[in-house]
């Protein structure tokens, strides 16, 4: 079992997804969480096809993955989910019909915001898609 710096361990970040209907409609276990890391893998879902004469998955699965994966890879920080205040998506290629593997890790922490990053690969090692984000690390309260 992982355990990160704040005392998160895997199954406390698995518990935060789980209580949140989206990221359990996503499908996401997460599988690794260090440092400044996360790694977790999506169920890939029939819902997730934007096309289904091609069979590609949507692009804003894959950006919400992206999201999540950077925004999660900062729990060592914070101990908590961060707001998104900026993210980009680059996609890479078509994912089709395929569970998704996203790889999440801090660039720059700072007491205000940190950017991170995050990239998504098939169950064959191919990059899908890559991002970056910046998200609010200050407390709200």
């Amino acid at each position: 079992m992982s355990i990160d710096p704040s005392g998160k361990t895997v199954a406390d970040v698995q518990a935060i997804v789980d209580r949140s209907a989206f990221l359990s409609w996503l499908g996401i276990k997460v599988i690794a969480l260090e440092s400044d890391t996360i790694e977790v893998r999506a169920t890939w879902r029939s819902e997730w096809v934007a096309n289904p004469v091609v069979g590609q998955t949507q692009g804003g699965i894959l950006s919400a993955l992206i999201d999540f994966a950077a925004c999660f890879s900062l729990m060592s920080k914070i101990g908590r989910p961060a707001f998104t205040v900026d993210l980009r998506t680059d996609y890479h290629r078509a994912s089709k019909n395929s569970d998704l593997v996203a790889k999440g890790s801090v660039i720059k922490f700072g007491k205000q915001v940190a950017t991170c990053e995050a990239e998504l690969f098939d169950l064959e090692g191919r990059l899908i898609a890559s991002g970056r984000g910046t998200f609010l690390t200050a407390s709200s309260s």
